[in-house]
Order: C-alpha cells, then structure tokens, then sequence
C-alpha cells in the first residue's frame, strides 16, 4: 500500500461553483482528500465540514493569508480544528508587497516562524507553499525561497509547488533533495510548454513537460505523505480530476 494519500486542491474548481457540490465526484474518482482555500471554508465551516465527512474525505491542509497567521492565528487555527486538518498552508504574497531585498524576505521567513510556534501550541503545523517567484534570484543572487527557510527555522514545513518550481526556472529534482527535510506535501501541477495559453498553459498532471517518473523516486527521500492536484483554470476541472488521478496512482502503484 502506499504512503501517500492523494488530495484535490478546492482552489482548482472554483470558476464552477457550488464547490460543496464537487466533493462526491471527487471522492468517486479516488481522491483521498481536499485541500481548501479562502473563501470555501470561511462562511459555513461546520457545513463544509459535514459534506466533506458524508463524501468521505478528509481535509489534508487549509491556504490562508500569510497576514492572517501573523494578524489573527487564533481564527485560523480555530478553523483547522473544525475542519479537521494539522496543516495551515500561507500560499502567496501579493506582488505589491514582495521584497527586493534578502532582508524582506528573512522577515518573512521570521514571520513564518512565529506562526509556526503558537500554531505548534495548537498541535498544528505551517507550511510555505512556493509559486515562481521565490526562484528569482535577487540582486545579491540569492534567491528568496533560500532566505526564507533559513530565517523561518526547522519548525516551518514547505507544501512544493513542482509546476511552479519549474516555471521559475528551477530544477524540481534540486528542490527536493534541498528540502528532503522539509517537504511534507508535493503538489504535481503540470504545465505545458512555455507560450502555451490555453488554460494558462497549465495541464493536467502528466500532459505536460514535467518529467514524474523521475521525480518519484525523490519523493521518498521526503517527509510528504499527501500528493496534491492543482490547476489555476482547468476549462474542465471534472477532467483535470479525473486525468490527474488516474495518472498519479498509476505512477505510484
């Protein structure tokens, strides 16, 4: 049996609500759990809860706002617990507010580091989730994602966004040999060639040019146990699910 438990990421569906209505597929198709984002869990908690629990799935993490672990844990963390999930997950920060200095981002990694240790009073873990940004290399030639890490300490995990890394023009392979210790989900978002539009030149999970079956391998060098699907606009997100999947528990079969 594998070690991994595979979940949808919500975020993926969201164009073609109602999202509650998506669990049962979800689940018919072979996921294990979903991955939830803002505002899917923020109004009706208890209720999402509930479906996700008659579906049969469990919650593998919650996306938050990096300034909500910093400005109001406490109701992130209350989350967590009824949703059922150890993982709070600060995905992105917003272009306006990015850094260009390495000082910036070490005060991000420290900010990270202190949500981690009251969300590790709570029995709860944080973990960065990277996009392509954390991969430019700044002025100094250092690269954000490395600061980052450094300054947050061993207590912040990292959820790796493998389409991302390889949109930032990394080596995924690199990547997960540097964060072995780290890395406790990996999403396998795939992309296609670069100037590809359709879709925003994502795919489903091994249509595109990432390379899995030699990835794989890595993966259990790594603490991950949860394999997430993410696509930021599938035209058909039933699809992407299904294709994803299928592709996954045959690469881990």
């Amino acid at each position: 049996m594998s070690r991994y438990s595979i979940s949808f990421q919500l975020y993926s569906s969201r164009l073609f609500p109602p999202i509650e209505a998506h669990l049962d597929y979800l689940a018919a198709v072979g996921y294990d759990a979903v991955e939830l984002w803002l505002p899917a869990y923020e109004t009706t908690t208890a209720e999402f809860r509930k479906r996700m629990d008659d579906a049969g799935l469990r919650c593998s993490g919650i996306h938050m706002p990096l300034a909500g672990l910093i400005s109001e844990p406490k109701k992130f963390f209350d989350y967590a617990h009824a949703l059922g999930t150890r993982i709070l997950i600060p995905p992105y920060i917003p272009a306006a507010e990015r850094s260009a200095t390495a000082d910036g981002w070490r005060r991000v990694g420290e900010s990270l580091g202190k949500g981690a240790e009251a969300a590790g009073k709570e029995g709860l873990k944080v973990a960065w989730h990277n996009h392509d940004f954390e991969y430019h290399r700044l002025e100094d030639r250092s690269r954000p994602i490395d600061l980052l890490f450094e300054a947050a300490g061993p207590g912040v995990d990292f959820e790796i966004d493998i389409g991302w890394v390889t949109r930032g023009w990394a080596d995924p392979a690199q990547e997960l040999r540097r964060y072995a210790d780290r890395i406790t989900t990996i999403q396998l978002k795939d992309t296609a060639p670069a100037g590809t539009t359709v879709d925003e030149g994502w795919v489903p999970t091994g249509d595109g040019i990432i390379d899995w079956k030699s990835l794989y391998p890595l993966f259990d060098k790594t603490r991950a146990d949860v394999l997430v699907v993410e696509h930021d606009n599938p035209s058909d997100w039933k699809a992407l699910a299904k294709r994803s999947v299928d592709y996954i528990k045959a690469l881990i079969a």
